[in-house]
């Protein structure tokens, strides 16, 4: 059977989604939502999707609809998630789920009440340069005592990732720390039971931070430092360094290091080295076998529970 799929967003993010599903057989996207009609009909004539529009509800009204993908402004992530449940559909949301605590703790709410697949993009969890290590770590191999982190982008516009002018903000603690704090517990496999934050000046026209410091202690004994900056010009990217009991490992993109930077061969380790693709085929497989999938809404909701908290005394 095929699962029929409606993706919202036809911009950096939904181009990486529809390069992933072409790799996925018995999935079809039939339907392309995106605000600007003509650059949606563009993107679908490319990749052969019949069905375009500009709102979301006309493609939550197509009955062969099955599954919905959001890759749409952070701000509209958790409405339009109880959208796709409402209307009977299963749903994968890019990061973040929310960037407001209760809107993700609703979503959640009504993924138990309905019992359709609700899942969240925490894509760490699926790039094979991290999966090599949680499987180390589930094996009794490797014990994580600190995690080094550094997100460095230079955004001193408000551009996306193809260098194209944003129609909304993206956020150092909502977004891009939400990856981190995710990924540190499930590797840890141990809750976050201590966080604390600094950030730098409030940028003039942006409104947001440009820099910020997080600290993150988990219950088990593991801490990390993660650093985040718009401001750096220098590689770009998140960049993990593993210090465990038995190794020391270095994350740069999907590629694995190891703490001499000799590179670790992790092509094997699933069966593409394509995080997003991976992230989708946990998404459909889950639909097909009727089962929690990897990054549920409900397993990401403590990460922005800690969000919640970090911006309370950001705040303060």
């Amino acid at each position: 059977m095929t699962i029929k799929v409606a993706l919202a967003g036809a911009g950096a993010f939904g181009i990486k989604h529809l390069d992933g599903i072409r790799n996925i057989p018995d999935v079809e996207v039939v339907s392309l939502i995106s605000r600007d009609l003509a650059k949606t009909q563009e993107v679908a004539d490319k990749y052969g999707i019949r069905h375009v529009t500009t709102d979301l509800a006309d493609s939550l009204a197509i009955k062969e609809v099955d599954a919905v993908i959001l890759c749409t402004p952070t701000q509209m992530h958790a409405a339009q998630s109880k959208a796709c449940l409402e209307a009977g559909k299963h749903v994968q949301v890019e990061i973040p789920l929310c960037d407001i605590l209760a809107e993700g703790e609703e979503v959640v709410a009504l993924q138990k009440q309905t019992g359709l697949v609700a899942m969240c993009g925490h894509t760490r969890r699926f790039n094979p340069s991290h999966q090599f290590v949680h499987k180390k770590i589930q094996a009794g191999e490797f014990n994580i005592q600190q995690m080094d982190v550094q997100t460095y982008f230079f955004r001193r516009t408000n551009m996306n990732a193809l260098g194209q002018p944003r129609s909304w903000t993206d956020h150092l603690l909502w977004h891009h720390a939400a990856h981190t704090v995710d990924l540190f517990a499930y590797q840890c496999g141990s809750p976050i039971v201590k966080a604390n934050a600094v950030q730098g000046p409030i940028h003039p026209t942006l409104g947001i931070a440009m820099d910020m410091s997080i600290q993150l202690k988990a219950a088990n004994g593991a801490i990390c430092t993660l650093s985040l900056s718009f401001n750096n010009d220098g590689p770009l990217g998140t960049f993990f360094r593993y210090i465990g009991d038995t190794a020391t490992y270095i994350a740069r993109y999907d590629d694995l290091f190891n703490g001499k930077d000799e590179k670790i061969d992790v092509s094997k380790v699933d069966v593409s080295m394509n995080g997003i693709e991976l992230q989708d085929r946990e998404f459909f497989a889950a639909i097909r076998e009727g089962r929690e999938p990897n990054a549920s809404v409900a397993q990401v909701l403590p990460c922005y529970q800690v969000l919640n908290d970090l911006e309370q005394q950001l705040n303060a």
